[in-house]
């Protein structure tokens, strides 16, 4: 049975001056939180009410079928969505809805199940218990990204779900205007540029995407990939050969020179000679 929070708002109300967001104005998002036991709920939505002004909660859930239906009569803006629900998950409930015209945040522990594949498609999640500034910074990019890009992400997802997590071959990456579904096969190389990363693809393709590099290396790595440098990331298959002028560097069969810090340089070496 899911709980109704607050009545029904038709289309996102107005706009919310956020105390905590320097002035700027968002719109209202009408929210549904799902999530097995009710003290993450009321913990969630304790943080929500007193930090993100802008989400209404007019629904609550504790289980797969009382989300669906709550989803189906309420058409949120936003969802709130925790993975694991007993013998139950939250994919379960975007597999059950025909369309899925609305935001998702998912809330998660860092172990459980699906969780490389959300990263892989590059969606939002919050680790419990639930950081303050990470729930605030998962609302506004949930306000300014567009539904139609959100429901390509989740059929994305749902079909990397069907696979192992570790034989996941593609990834989403998300860039200023877009979102680019990737194979792993295409990346050459990344690039730190402060907060931001530039994949390099086969074809002499660029993107900058903006997440750092230290986020890709840590999802990257069950799949091979090197982190030679502070601002590097190799997928091995490109690699030519190693040089040893400057203390070691890697040779690409694009001809790019890529370095290798000291302190990578046993890993790296170690990795290369396993292929």
């Amino acid at each position: 049975m899911f709980i109704c929070v607050h009545p029904r708002l038709n289309g996102r109300a107005g706009v919310v001056k956020n105390p905590y967001l320097n002035n700027i104005h968002y719109s209202m998002m009408r929210a549904v939180l799902i999530d097995d036991e009710i003290s993450n709920l009321e913990n969630l939505q304790a943080l929500l009410q007193k930090h993100c002004p802008q989400v209404t909660i007019i629904a609550t859930a504790q289980n797969v079928s009382d989300g669906v239906n709550a989803i189906q009569k309420y058409l949120p803006d936003l969802v709130f969505l925790d993975i694991q629900m007993g013998d139950e998950t939250g994919f379960e409930v975007l597999k059950q809805l025909p369309t899925r015209n609305f935001e998702v945040i998912f809330v998660t522990a860092y172990d459980q199940y699906g969780i490389q594949a959300v990263k892989f498609a590059a969606l939002d999640y919050l680790l419990k218990p639930v950081d303050i500034e990470e729930l605030k910074d998962a609302v506004i990019k949930a306000d300014r990204k567009l539904a139609t890009q959100t429901a390509a992400q989740l059929d994305f997802l749902l079909q990397q779900l069907k696979k192992p997590e570790t034989n996941l071959s593609k990834i989403a990456l998300q860039m200023q205007s877009e979102i680019r579904y990737v194979t792993l096969s295409e990346i050459v190389r990344c690039e730190a540029d402060n907060t931001y990363t530039h994949f390099f693809l086969a074809g002499n393709e660029k993107i900058l995407v903006s997440k750092s590099l230290k986020e890709y290396a840590d999802l990257l790595r069950p799949n091979g990939f090197l982190r030679t440098h502070q601002s590097h990331l190799v997928n091995p298959r490109y690699v030519k050969s190693w040089l040893k002028e400057d203390g070691g560097v890697l040779l690409l069969s694009s001809g790019e020179k890529i370095p290798i810090s000291k302190q990578n340089k046993e890993t790296v070496k170690k990795a290369l000679q396993q292929l």
